[in-house]
């Protein structure tokens, strides 16, 4: 089968799509035929050697975490789900033409399998860090950097639970953010300022890693109501870094729920192929998305 691997960390240029062996579905796990890969920021993260200290790997190492896709392995104990079913999910080496998954759902009717790739890890980490942020119905959220993936979902499930959000993206992306019910105000100069005007804001996420955590101390009072998914230095201010995934399989059927219910809707803004991983990840890492950004296969 073809796969996207790297065997030394670097830039893009170390992606490589290579003739690999096919993994089988272990106990516990299901293999997918792969119609799309997720493509996430922790992707190119992984292939820069930037958690190496944290969570080693070996190479040569496959790419990607997301997938949506065709079952057509069942491993040992596995229950609930049938070979030729579509699911969605995470696992591991997911650029590929076939993955293996350590957790699943169905997919929601009327879902593409491109959309569905994009749901996984941004839906788990939007439920986790929303949770960890303790707001509630009829508070604030601010999140910086609101339009990429896991803005996308936190702006909805937020709405979804009576929690106002405002959002800072670039000027490009002010009526999105304003579509999924955001308090919405670009970043650049002023941005403090303008985010008060908006309103109190009672916990804020950095959500982009564009060095705003002093600022979003300042506009909460409390480092400890500052969560960052991008900032490895966010401890050194006070302020909280998350970056361990709570439970998948439970993020997944919420997502399916919501998705199923019309609160949770994120766009594939631009699709790629196994050959144009790298170019996906040069994507990735410029930011300004709206949405996700998939690799079909």
């Amino acid at each position: 089968m073809k796969r996207v691997s790297f065997a030394e960390f670097g830039g893009p240029d170390v992606l490589q799509l290579v003739d690999a062996e096919e993994p089988h579905a272990g106990p516990g796990r299901i293999r997918i035929a792969v119609r799309a890969a997720g493509v996430n920021p922790v992707d190119w993260r992984i292939r820069e050697g930037q958690f190496q200290k944290v969570r080693p790997i070996e190479l040569p190492a496959g790419v990607g975490q997301d997938a949506s896709g065709v079952v057509d392995e069942v491993g040992e104990g596995v229950e609930g789900v049938e070979v030729g079913e579509h699911v969605f999910g995470e696992g591991s080496s997911t650029y590929a033409e076939f993955a293996v998954l350590s957790a699943w759902a169905r997919m929601p009717e009327g879902l593409t399998f491109a959309e569905a790739a994009g749901y996984p890890s941004v839906v788990e980490t939007a439920l986790r860090i929303i949770r960890q942020a303790g707001v509630r119905s009829g508070q604030t959220l601010l999140a910086s950097g609101a339009s990429g993936g896991v803005g996308s979902a936190v702006l909805q499930i937020a709405r979804d639970r009576g929690i106002t959000v405002i959002g800072t993206a670039g000027a490009a992306n002010q009526d999105y953010l304003r579509s999924l019910g955001a308090l919405a105000t670009t970043y650049g100069e002023g941005w403090v300022e303008r985010v008060r005007r908006l309103g109190h804001v009672d916990a804020a996420l950095d959500l982009a890693g564009s060095g705003v955590i002093r600022e979003l101390v300042e506009l909460t009072g409390d480092p400890q109501k500052v969560i960052s998914i991008a900032d490895l230095a966010a401890p050194e201010l006070g302020a909280r870094y998350s970056g361990v995934a709570g439970s998948v399989p439970e993020a997944l059927a919420e997502a399916a729920g919501l998705i199923s219910r019309g609160k949770l809707h994120i766009p594939v803004e631009k699709s790629y192929t196994l050959a144009e991983a790298a170019a996906a990840h040069i994507d990735s890492h410029a930011g300004h998305t709206r949405g996700r950004r998939v690799v079909v296969v």
